[in-house]
């Protein structure tokens, strides 16, 4: 088996088309705020108490998630896993975060594999 298709279990191919919808899905709404010129940011924090929670719950998440893919990247012996947070900043974390459970749960299956 090729490295590119070894060790996809149902659960890393799951979490990779969650990743994908994650970039489609953010992206998608990224482009109709640039075409429409929207004040990203400013509607970010400033469209009303529920979009502040929403923003303040996510960003939240998304700063734990990257501590966990730092450390558990670091832990799995992963390599750059620095780049998925890198990654996060200029796509979504709604990208990076299923990307790499998925690529985790590779290195999981790999390592379970070669020891049986």
């Amino acid at each position: 088996m090729s490295d590119l298709t070894e060790h996809w279990t149902p659960l890393s191919v799951a979490l990779l088309v969650l990743s994908i919808l994650g970039l489609v899905g953010t992206w998608t709404f990224n482009v109709v705020a640039v075409v429409q010129m929207v004040d990203f940011l400013g509607d970010l924090v400033s469209s009303g108490p529920a979009v502040s929670s929403i923003t303040v719950d996510l960003l939240v998440v998304a700063v734990a998630g990257s501590v966990f893919i730092l450390v558990e990247g670091r832990r799995q012996g992963m390599r750059r896993p620095w780049l998925y947070v890198a990654l996060s900043a200029i796509t979504a974390f709604a990208f990076t975060f299923p990307l790499f459970l998925a690529m985790r749960e590779r290195k999981l299956t790999a390592r379970a594999r070669a020891s049986a």
